[in-house]
């Protein structure tokens, strides 16, 4: 985020995004480490990778490049298995010398420091929980701490050349999300409990939320009226406040300012209870304009149920842009959409280029927009040209490579993985040298033990489906793979659809563990899949499984064809829409020894209800409504227990207990009816309220738990999971690796 030096233009409650890293298209976090060059360990001395392995990778975020592009801060979390707790120190790293300057700043043992906010060339502003009782949570408390005078994070000051940290704030209830103007001179933090966060003021009505939980009235209304979220204006010199918007008819959603700070770009959702609460509400918002100095709003956008991405400026204030799905059409690839800031026609970007087109950051002269954009099982730096709207690619690595331009120094930021490489930061002088590896300076190495492990090779690998269309996927060979021996077939089935599996570091929910057992494993990028193209993305709409079934089995049916898969040991595991993908094969094929399936749909017609996403199924069963017409039996014949009677295939479930996107319910309803057709079948429900399993011992089971069950019935091995190995891991502490 970046503040005009007078004033700062602020969204009560704060968003998220608007204190985040100044950093524009850099991914929230990455498995990094600042450490000394590994040492490279011959293939007999490596071991094979363990999931313990994949729970003690530390997790680096939060980036911070100094005001004159020197230094980078960022934060650095190290798991402690035995406490079931991570923990976050701070350090620095010259953007000029890379890895070998790399100093830690911070040392704490059970606090947590950081992120961090540069206010000069050698000093910065962090948050830490350093002064907070013992045994206190870490989050911050407008993420839903409380705490007292004192407690929860504050607040410090720091110098990189040496001394003390110095404490600044003192709040009681703590602070959260918190930014520094972009002269240096002012620091704006957001303090207060989560239903009462504070900047400048508090609207009345929402006091009486924690009044509510506090006298114990704890029940959730879905879609309840809430306080609408406008724009106000704070100047940081006399202290008064000036609101921006005033339209009764929508909540402010998302931000952004243009770097002369004269005018912001924001996103508002439609004050209409049918959105609030779903994952489709933000395809309820609109773009608007707003000039600060007359308070004049633009409505830059009128599209119902069409995502729009934030107002993007050039550096020139000549051009504003935005990305939505082409013409408008739902669930379609996005395009970038360009006009004046003074008024005129929107111009698209990038209409003949078959991939999405989205506004990154852009080039000092405002004649191009770079972007990130994932293409087959890769992610390269895009270039598009504002002028003729088309788009060429910077970069073509064998991995997945990102880059963000601070907005005040201007320096470059990338990230890089590979399957041999966990993600690192890596910097280079200038935009024209990211085609060039050799010009790249490593800011980070991502966790040196994987030196120690040894690892199968990847690949990206295509053939051809039922209707002949080229599909595409990633292959891991087994370690120590041997041409023309046959392999036991793991197939790990990414979620969305709308994603893909990609040449990245130990991908497909442990792919590399598998590997190391003597697995083959693929990840197929099936029909509906990102980074193939439009009509490959959006063809299964009105049909979700059959095209995406047969693309998964004739990728099978290759590597059986190439002499590389064992036909009689195969299992198949996913998640979410992976999950939906592993209940439809084990209703409608005996080919697999075993299937581990994680939330994933039984019935569709009962899971609309149920879930917080309701509009992106309707569309991809057909965009009608079940009650409409004969639609009812399209929605259950594409329902996987429509056809349970046909499974036979040892099933594993898993489920988070309150998954708002996948419910536990269709998982009850899949587990019941396998044990009703006599089919072998376990279940596990893990605590939390996300789709995904949150705790890392959790996670952990459910590898552990899986992979057994592979062994199982995939080997035919004597193995059954058993709490008591997991124990052990709790009663032998992991010792920490040290950079």
């Amino acid at each position: 985020m970046t503040i005009d030096l007078k004033f700062a233009t602020v969204v009560y409650p704060p968003s998220p995004t608007e204190f985040s890293m100044r950093l524009r298209s850099l991914p929230i976090a990455l498995f990094v480490l600042a450490s000394p060059l590994a040492i490279t360990l011959s293939a007999q001395q490596q071991r094979p990778m363990s999931f313990m392995d994949v729970q003690e990778m530390r997790t680096a975020a939060a980036p911070a490049v100094s005001p004159d592009g020197k230094w980078m801060l960022y934060t650095l979390t190290t798991p402690d298995w035995k406490a079931a707790k991570r923990q976050s120190d701070l350090y620095l790293v010259s953007m000029k010398d890379g890895l070998p300057s790399t100093r830690q700043l911070t040392f704490t043992k059970d606090k947590d420091e950081g992120p961090a906010r540069w206010v000069s060339d050698a000093g910065f502003v962090f948050s830490s929980n350093r002064d907070a009782a013992t045994g206190a949570a870490a989050a911050t408390p407008a993420a839903g701490g409380r705490g007292g005078a004192g407690g929860g994070n504050q607040l410090y000051h720091m110098r990189t050349d040496g001394g003390e940290a110095r404490k600044i704030t003192d709040v009681a209830g703590g602070v959260g999300q918190f930014a520094v103007t972009r002269d240096n001179k002012w620091l704006v933090y957001a303090s207060g409990r989560a239903e009462a966060t504070q900047l400048w003021g508090i609207p009345a009505n929402a006091l009486e939320t924690p009044r509510r939980l506090d006298a114990k009235f704890g029940v959730k209304i879905r879609n309840a009226v809430e306080p609408r979220v406008h724009l106000y204006m704070l100047d940081l010199v006399s202290r008064s406040s000036k609101r921006l918007t005033n339209d009764v008819n929508y909540s402010v959603s998302g931000f952004t300012i243009s770097d002369d700070a004269k005018y912001v770009g924001f996103n508002a959702t439609r004050d209409d209870r049918y959105w609030r609460g779903t994952l489709e509400e933000r395809d309820a918002a609109d773009l608007y304009l707003l000039d600060v100095a007359t308070a004049k709003v633009e409505r830059l956008t009128n599209n119902l149920e069409i995502p729009e991405g934030p107002l993007s400026f050039s550096p020139d204030g000549k051009w504003i842009a935005y990305s939505t799905p082409e013409d408008g059409k739902f669930m379609h690839l996005e395009k970038t959409y360009l006009r004046a800031l003074a008024g005129g026609q929107w111009r698209k970007l990038g209409a003949g280029y078959d991939g999405p087109v989205t506004p990154g950051w852009w080039g000092d002269d405002s004649k191009t927009i770079y972007s990130r954009e994932g293409i087959k099982a890769t992610t390269q730096v895009v270039a598009i040209d504002v002028a003729t709207g088309k788009v060429r690619p910077v970069t073509s690595v064998k991995g997945s490579v990102t880059a963000a331009r601070d907005e005040v120094s201007n320096a470059l930021v990338m990230t890089y993985t590979d399957p041999k490489t966990p993600s690192s930061y890596y910097t280079v002088p200038t935009i024209d040298q990211i085609s060039d590896r050799a010009k790249w300076i490593r800011l980070t190495d991502a966790n040196p033990q994987v030196s120690q492990m040894a690892l199968g090779d990847e690949s990206e690998i295509t053939w051809k489906s039922n209707d002949g269309t080229s599909v595409g996927g990633v292959l891991l060979k087994p370690v120590g793979y041997v041409l023309g021996q046959k392999y036991p077939l793991i197939v790990s089935i990414h979620g969305g659809p709308a994603a893909a599996d990609e040449l990245t570091f130990n991908g497909g929910y442990g792919a590399q563990v598998y590997a190391g057992a003597g697995y083959m494993v693929l990840m197929p990028n099936y029909r509906a899949s990102t980074n193939y193209g439009d009509t490959f993305k959006t063809e299964t709409q009105g049909d979700y499984f059959t095209k995406g079934y047969q693309d998964i089995m004739t990728g099978v049916d290759y590597l059986i064809a190439q002499g590389m898969v064992d036909a009689n040991q195969m299992g198949v595991l996913g998640w979410s829409a992976g999950g939906h993908y592993s209940n439809w094969i084990e209703t409608h094929t005996t080919r697999f020894k075993a299937i581990s399936s994680g939330a994933g749909v039984a019935n569709w017609v009962s899971m609309y209800g149920q879930s917080d996403t309701q509009r992106l199924r309707q569309w991809y069963l057909g965009d009608k409504m079940f009650f409409e017409g004969n639609e009812y039996e399209n929605w259950w014949k594409q329902s996987p227990i429509a056809t349970v009677k046909n499974a036979k295939t040892p099933m594993m479930i898993h489920v988070v207990d309150g998954d708002p996107r996948v419910p536990r319910p269709q998982s009850e309803e899949m587990h019941m009816a396998l044990k009703r057709v006599g089919v072998p079948t376990e279940f596990f429900v893990y605590p939390g309220t996300t789709h995904g399993i949150p705790e890392a011992r959790d996670q952990y089971t459910k590898s552990m738990s899986e992979f057994d069950w592979m062994e199982k019935w995939v080997r035919g091995k004597p193995v059954s999971f058993d709490w008591k190995e997991l124990l052990k891991t709790v009663d032998t502490p992991t010792p920490r690796i040290q950079p």
